[in-house]
């Protein structure tokens, strides 16, 4: 069953301005009461300008998600969608930090490495950085979860920027270079799976989420996504050659050394690094290279900074907030309410997600044998090269796009940003994509303007809500496969 073509030019007139409107209101929204360094003590919405704040955040919000939804099957061209998201994005270069602080940590993590201090050792407090009113509170106290690329990108925009306005000004600028380098990237990824260009750009440039989250926010995912998807181009593109893969295995070991989620693709770009035939010899001969290039960005970003290997210590540190869009930490808090209930103590949060990293463990494996063994069955001596060629990418990116997704789900904890990873990749790679683009739609209403996330006020229903989806997608998981089976 394959989607609808471009949508004729008449809807996508409206769908352009009112999405551009959104950008607009959210822009005022940043203003009025978004992420500025002074924290609100009650909220932005509860005094002051804060109802006019809410209010244009809420309606640009649904203008933005409204827009993007109504032409997510198709668009009158790829110039067109460029353009359009081109011009929801502007607006938002305007504001100041939305719907995240995240990006105040990254500016005094990159002062903390400027001033001599180890940023994946101490937290921001501990270090000193003159800006610590403005990090969210959580996080005054962690040491960096980021990888030696980053922190150097940190400590060369805090160098530059002086100040703290300066180093956030900059920080931006490094977020829309990574979306602009993944928007390049697009085109020559979404024609080797075989998807409209136009559909996968729509998809990936316009989602809300990019823009709110990714620029407004000025999140690093965008320069993980970035260098991920130029690698992942040099290997469809320049399989088998040891030249390119060693190229491709730089950008994804630097995609690595910005946030680590990035190393869950690494076992399908070494499918993707494969020319002609599957075998086992092929695999390590081609993959490799790649390795040797990842491991070599790793070592290099490493020594060149001197952090060495300990931010990955950091990792363990992200999941410290509980909150119900996770679906493993959401079983968890219902386990513990009916706990409570019982008269026990509430420890099931640290099982439920133990058990969702050993399921992702296994979900992972599987996905790549399948991918794997899809590539191998194409390996009939009947089977020409060239029709090999043309299936590699498409299995390739999508198997790295559900790991990218299956790892949102299964994380300790979810942001909305984090929707983006799995959303680039299956853009350029997915027949059908109503279903993360209906995860990404709802995860945009889920931050208010100044980085609150509503499910902090949402906890007791939002956890039972995910748990009972959770158990109604595993029994339909169960009856699908008990129906292939019969």
């Amino acid at each position: 069953m394959t989607e609808p073509g471009p949508a004729p030019a008449g809807p996508a007139r409206p769908a352009r301005y009112a999405g551009l409107a959104g950008a607009v209101l959210l822009t005022v929204a940043g203003w009025l009461g978004g992420a500025l360094p002074d924290i609100p003590p009650a909220g932005p919405w509860r005094a002051g300008h804060g109802p006019w704040a809410l209010g244009c955040w809420l309606v640009g919000i649904a203008l933005l998600v409204g827009g993007w939804w109504s032409l997510r099957r198709g668009v009158p061209s790829a110039r067109w969608a460029y353009l359009t998201a081109g011009l929801w994005l502007a607006p938002l270069l305007a504001a100041p930090p939305l719907a995240s602080r995240d990006v105040y940590s990254y500016a005094c993590q990159g002062w903390a490495y400027t001033a001599g201090h180890d940023p994946d050792g101490v937290g921001v407090a501990a270090a000193g950085c003159p800006w610590l009113d403005a990090v969210a509170p959580i996080w005054r106290d962690t040491p960096a979860p980021y990888g030696p690329f980053f922190m150097l990108l940190a400590a060369l925009a805090v160098t530059l920027g002086g100040d703290l306005v300066g180093t956030i000004v900059l920080l931006r600028l490094v977020a829309l270079a990574g979306v602009l380098l993944a928007a390049l990237c697009l085109p020559g990824l979404a024609r080797a799976a075989g998807v409209p260009t136009g559909r996968a750009a729509w998809l990936a440039l316009a989602c809300p989420l990019v823009g709110v989250h990714l620029v407004g926010g000025a999140h690093n995912d965008a320069v993980m996504l970035g260098l991920l998807l130029l690698g992942l181009l040099v290997l469809v593109r320049f399989p088998g050659r040891p030249t390119p893969l060693l190229a491709a295995g730089v950008l994804l070991g630097l995609a690595v050394t910005v946030k680590a989620t990035a190393v869950v693709v690494l076992p399908f770009a070494a499918l993707a690094a494969v020319l002609g035939r599957y075998t086992v010899r092929a695999l390590l001969r081609d993959g490799g290279w790649l390795a040797a290039g990842v491991l070599a960005a790793l070592a290099a970003t490493s020594a060149l900074s001197g952090l060495g290997l300990g931010w990955i210590a950091g990792l363990a540190r992200s999941g410290d907030s509980e909150q119900w869009t996770s679906p493993p930490t959401a079983v968890g808090v219902v386990v513990d309410y009916l706990r409570e209930w019982a008269g026990r103590e509430p420890a099931a949060v640290p099982v439920t997600r133990a058990m969702a990293l050993v399921l992702l463990a296994v979900l992972l494996v599987a996905l790549w044998w399948r991918a794997w063994t899809a590539l191998r069955a194409r390996n009939d001596v009947r089977q020409r090269v060239r029709r090999l060629a043309a299936v590699r990418p498409r299995v390739t990116l999508f198997a790295a796009g559900v790991a990218l997704a299956a790892t949102v789900a299964l994380a300790p904890v979810f942001h909305p940003w984090y929707a983006t990873w799995p959303l680039l990749v299956l853009a350029v790679s997915a027949t059908r994509t109503t279903w993360f683009a209906l995860v990404c739609a709802v995860a945009t209403f889920l931050a208010l303007p100044d980085g609150t996330s509503l499910a902090r006020y949402t906890k007791a229903p939002g956890a039972i809500a995910m748990t009972v989806l959770v158990v109604a997608l595993a029994g339909w998981a169960v009856r699908a496969r008990r129906t292939r089976t019969g």
